[in-house]
């Protein structure tokens, strides 16, 4: 990348993925700006559901408490499961009783067999996107709302982006990349001509913001949705803070808009609440398209697309802004290796090999239980689609293809595993250690640079993957079982699926990169092991691949 650069990523979009793409570039050293046509943020809710993965990445980046303190989080974090009822006052028609969160953490003696190292949150996007800008801002980048993307132009070299204010005047800025995060429409994505493979717009629906008192109604639940059915009216109401804000999601014609006044959505929630004359305000209107889409390519040349740029799913689930949010963490420490010169820009291609299967399966399962939702209706004799997998599979499971090596070389083919258990191209175990006295998750470990966990007797893979490294200029935190983390109800080494002598490298995102289960074997051609992962030139100094805009 030319050094007289403006900046090294600019960042298109200033929502949920365009901001936790910039705090996650800041957290490896790397700038970015953001430009969000939108003075500001939206004040609407919209997505609320944070799972597990994207919960354990916000802790990486030092922002997991303060988003549980936020007034959403700390009013729905008793709140679980999804309710169907002729309204909220009215009979209960049926029940999904599982738990969409876990409050639990690492530090949870009695969670240690849990697959991560903290649990959902419930919180709504107008509180954590606030959040996310002041922390991307503290971590260097340079956020300008009132600003859009006219258009852009890509060489060997870098990128030339045209911005234009809000007054009508542009200018053009000169970046290395350029990350697409600007959402279903994205101009990104139609000005590099990739199309949308999937089953397209499955339903129109409008998201009602009111206030009312429904603690009557309510009676005590803590659900995370209630579906309500009343003659043919459908809507789904879904509590704020479980007392007197709400949110109210209504089907609706796109060419019918204009009959949804404000005073026809107070009687759709009066409707819904089961409440004849019930005091409503409505406090904001906002249409949305439940949609199935998975873009063509997730990049082109220096150009990448995350989000709801590359994918669009049903809200069903949460899934959406989800993966969305592990796309900019899969994205971010690749830019960062090749920006830093550590890597090769082949790194970046494995963007798209590990992120779009993902986001194919994650659509596939959305649309599936966004269609099944209905037996909820039914009742108990409707099972459920037996093409629907648990929840793990689209939550933790993760795949990637390039990047994951055996000793022998082997790892290239994409696999899902629901259950990690060390294995290369799967997200590392989350096991309850001890470490300087406290107890903290193994996933605690990783985020900032490769790290070795080695067996108590690993000495020998300790050396060579440090020659390795050495070679290759790549830092790697070496970390011995029993040494520098112990066990404490789960044997670290059979979580890893490795004898005393083995080890498992793990990549700064969290993923097995490398394993030997036991002594390197003399065969392997570990000294090559950062040159595949990196995929630099054989002989590659570190360095030759870039450098950070200055």
């Amino acid at each position: 990348m030319n050094a007289a650069a403006d900046t090294p990523v600019v960042i298109a979009g200033g929502s949920l993925v365009g901001l936790a793409t910039a705090l996650f570039l800041g957290k490896h050293g790397v700038p970015s700006m953001v430009v969000e046509r939108n003075e500001g943020l939206s004040p609407h809710p919209r997505a609320r559901g944070v799972n597990a993965r994207a919960m354990e990445l916000f802790r990486w980046a030092g922002i997991e408490d303060e988003l549980r303190a936020m007034p959403s989080a700390k009013a729905l974090a008793g709140n679980s499961g999804i309710i169907a009822a002729e309204s909220l006052a009215g009979k209960e028609l049926g029940a999904l009783k599982e738990g969409y969160h876990r409050d639990t953490g690492a530090t949870d003696d009695d969670d240690a067999g849990w697959l991560g190292a903290t649990g959902w949150c419930l919180c709504h996007q107008h509180e954590v996107e606030p959040l996310l800008r002041e922390h991307a801002a503290r971590h260097g980048a340079d956020l300008r709302f009132g600003t859009e993307l006219a258009g852009f132009d890509q060489d060997a070299d870098g990128v030339t982006v045209r911005l234009r204010d809000a007054a009508g005047a542009e200018r053009s800025v000169r970046a290395g990349y350029l990350v697409g995060a600007d959402g279903a429409g994205s101009l990104v994505r139609r000005l590099l001509g990739i199309g949308t493979d999937g089953p397209g717009a499955l339903a129109h629906f409008l998201n009602v913001r009111f206030r009312a008192d429904l603690t009557g109604p309510l009676r005590g639940r803590r659900f995370v949705m209630c579906y309500t059915i009343s003659g043919s009216s459908r809507s789904a109401l879904l509590p704020v803070n479980n007392a007197d804000e709400w949110l109210l999601h209504v089907p609706y014609d796109p060419d019918r808009a204009e009959e949804f006044t404000p005073e026809h959505c107070a009687d759709l929630a009066r409707t819904a609440a089961g409440v004849d004359g019930l005091d409503v305000t409505v406090e904001g209107v906002a249409s949305w398209e439940s949609a199935g889409r998975v873009a063509g390519s997730f990049a082109a040349g220096r150009v990448f697309l995350a989000g709801d740029a590359a994918h669009v799913m049903p809200p069903t689930g949460a899934f959406g802004s989800n993966t969305g949010i592990q796309d900019a963490h899969n994205l971010a420490w690749k830019l960062a290796a090749v920006l830093r010169g550590e890597a090769g820009p082949g790194l970046l291609d494995t963007y798209e090999e590990e992120r779009r299967p993902v986001a194919e399966a994650t659509v596939e399962q959305t649309v599936l239980r966004s269609k099944d939702r209905p037996r909820l209706a039914g009742g108990p004799q409707q099972a459920p689609d037996p093409r629907i997998q648990p929840d793990p599979v689209v939550t933790f499971g993760q795949v990637y293809r390039s990047a994951a090596v055996e000793p022998d070389g082997t790892g290239g083919d994409p696999r899902w595993e629901p259950e990690p258990a060390g294995r290369p191209g799967t997200r590392a175990p989350h096991v309850i250690v001890k470490r300087d006295g406290k107890l903290v998750s193994t996933l605690d470990l990783y985020g900032d640079a490769f790290v070795l966990l080695t067996g108590p007797d690993g000495a020998a893979c300790a050396d060579a993957v440090a020659r390795a490294a050495a070679e290759s200029g790549v830092a790697v935190e070496t970390l011995a079982i029993g040494r520098d983390v112990r066990n404490v109800a789960v044997d670290l080494c059979g979580a890893h699926g490795l004898t005393p002598e083995g080890a498992v490298l793990v990549r700064p995102d969290g993923f097995v990169a490398w394993r030997s289960a036991g002594p390197p074997d003399p065969a392997a051609d570990v000294g090559a092991l950062f040159g595949r992962l990196l995929c630099r030139p054989q002989g590659a100094p570190a360095g030759a691949a870039g450098g950070l805009a200055g």
